[in-house]
């Protein structure tokens, strides 16, 4: 007869539980002490685990013990208050509760039917969410539209991608896939790399892409749009998705959605907005002309799990015609039938997105909203906004360094200043690992046409002031010291270069002396050939004697 199974008990559960959520809660109280960026090489991780699998169960404060021993040296601390890089991957103590009662329910949201709650929490938090952040009444649920929670941005730009190639094609890409060379879709150069990828899923081909020019601060310019698609339609392509960006990765660039959108109606091609990042400053209403021009959107997507203090995964989805999307992604086996969904009442999450299965990830949204509430929402917005832009004027102030790129929100782009013998990109890259390497910031860098730069991205729930300030000053040192190397080192060149000038000058010296003393040696064998040249050289004029006169008479 077999052993029972060690299931935790619930008592063991609470135990544990307590444990767990005191280490949680130490390990934020002590995250300053650690450097932000990991410092372990490839395969140290993997070296300090056992080769197989426990035989036997082991009791959980080994885990922990192994928590601190293996896990710890091997994480990057995105929570650190130092942490400046990529943006910010918030999380808090509400969001980290709320998804602990999602796994405690452990339930599979899929239908409506499979977990009511869990779809109709979903649906009204992501109208509330709406509300916040001033977006138009077709994303509500009321509406023809509504919102969903996603994985990713990167899955939000797959899914309005398959509801335009949906709508474009009359249902027929459902049928038969996509026809080659017939669609096309439209990006910026500052577009997100996730949208080349939806584009290979969907089957269109990366040739299907048109790569739109941008102006000088880095937004895509309507009238190259315009000409773009007027080209393509001309040639019987049909545009299927123009993707528009509030708050591009590199550096914030920001698309004017208020031109671009009617550009998309004239040609029928669905606006997509991609405001991963940016979206949710929308809680602040001074920041919203960001976004003028939002209700031209056919979809758009935001990531609370950025700077809205929700951890990963919590993107944000609305789309004005939810019937493009469930027919791109709607499939119905029978093992799923049910009399809500056969009645039309109720919305199944299942086909609104790429997976079958869905978490409740409503739950941590709902958490975090209840606990803030608006107003710290907005505040936390706000504050990382102001620190922004009052590094960026500290940046204005100094000659050692330039604002690479306009910066309306929490994500400052800085190019550092060299002398012109220095090669700039590399210079700014050796300062970035050196800031890295020291342990208490961790930045990123980009590229601004074609010159590398520093992203410093302001947003962690502990970054204060006093972090902010630290960074600048740790950059200004590093510049300080790499110039001063610099300056050694074209100083060492010059003394360098002026002992060669100095050898080349004696050695030309030397030859030019070398070169008279033979052609005074040849000059000298003409008149007495067996002289040589010291001795013709020391003749004294009164040792010579006149020749003797001729006899006359």
């Amino acid at each position: 007869m077999s052993e029972p199974v060690p299931h935790m008990t619930p008592e063991q559960f609470r135990q544990h539980g307590h444990e767990v959520v005191d280490w949680i809660a130490d390990y934020w109280a002590r995250i300053e002490s650690f450097p932000v960026r990991s410092r372990v090489s490839p395969g140290d991780v993997r070296a300090a685990l056992p080769p197989s699998a426990p035989e036997r169960g082991e009791p959980f404060s080994a885990v922990l013990a192994d928590l601190e021993r293996v896990v710890l040296p091997g994480v990057t601390h995105w929570q650190h208050p130092g942490f400046l890089a990529y943006f910010p991957a918030n999380t808090s103590g509400p969001s980290v509760l709320g998804d602990l009662l999602s796994a405690g329910l452990g339930v599979q949201g899929m239908s409506w039917v499979t977990s009511p709650a869990a779809t109709e929490l979903e649906q009204h938090v992501l109208d509330w969410l709406a509300d916040l952040l001033g977006l138009p009444e077709a994303f509500r649920s009321t509406g023809s539209g509504g919102g969903v929670v996603q994985d990713s941005s990167s899955g939000a730009n797959l899914v309005a991608l398959l509801a335009a190639l949906h709508r474009a094609s009359g249902g027929a890409t459902v049928r038969h896939g996509v026809v080659p060379e017939e669609y096309t879709v439209y990006v910026s150069s500052e577009t997100h790399s996730s949208m080349e990828k939806a584009v290979r899923i969907a089957g269109l081909g990366t040739d299907a892409i048109r790569v739109v020019e941008v102006d000088g601060d880095l937004a895509m310019r309507p009238a190259a749009l315009a000409a773009r698609l007027e080209r393509d339609t001309a040639r019987g392509l049909k545009p299927v998705l123009v993707c528009a960006t509030v708050g591009t990765t590199s550096t914030t660039a920001v698309d004017p959605l208020a031109t671009i959108g009617p550009i998309c109606r004239r040609y029928g091609a669905w606006l997509h907005v991609d405001a991963a990042y940016a979206g949710v400053s929308a809680v602040a209403p001074e920041l919203r002309h960001l976004q003028a021009g939002v209700e031209e959107a056919d979809s758009y997507t935001t990531d609370a799990h950025k700077w809205l203090l929700t951890g990963f995964d919590a993107t944000l989805f609305w789309v004005a015609d939810r019937a493009a999307l469930t027919g791109a992604l709607s499939i119905l086996p029978e093992y799923l039938r049910n009399a809500a969904t056969e009645a039309g009442a109720v919305v199944d999450y299942r086909d609104w997105q790429i997976e079958l299965g869905r978490r409740f990830r409503a739950l941590k949204l709902w958490t975090v909203l209840r606990w803030y509430g608006a107003e710290g929402l907005r505040a936390h917005v706000r504050s990382g906004v102001a620190l922004a832009q009052e590094l960026a004027g500290w940046a204005d102030a100094d000659d050692r360094f330039d604002v690479a790129a306009p910066h309306p929100l929490s994500l400052v782009c800085l190019r550092p200043r060299w002398p012109a013998d220095v090669d700039a990109d590399v210079a700014t890259m050796t300062l970035l690992e050196r800031l890295n390497d020291g342990g208490e910031v961790y930045l990123t860098h980009t590229t601004v046409r074609g010159s590398v730069v520093l992203r410093v991205a302001i947003g962690a729930p502990a970054t204060t002031r006093a972090h902010v300030e630290r960074a600048w000053a740790l950059l200004c040192e590093g510049h300080d010291w790499l110039a001063a190397d610099f300056a050694e080192q074209a100083a060492e060149r010059a003394r360098a270069e002026a002992e060669r000038k100095e050898a080349e000058r004696r050695a030309a010296e030397e030859e030019a002396a070398r070169r008279h003393a033979a052609e005074q040696a040849a000059a000298g064998q003409t008149v007495v050939p067996e002289a040589p040249e010291e001795a013709s050289a020391e003749v004294e004029p009164a040792e010579v004697v006149p020749a003797t006169p001729p006899v006359t008479g």
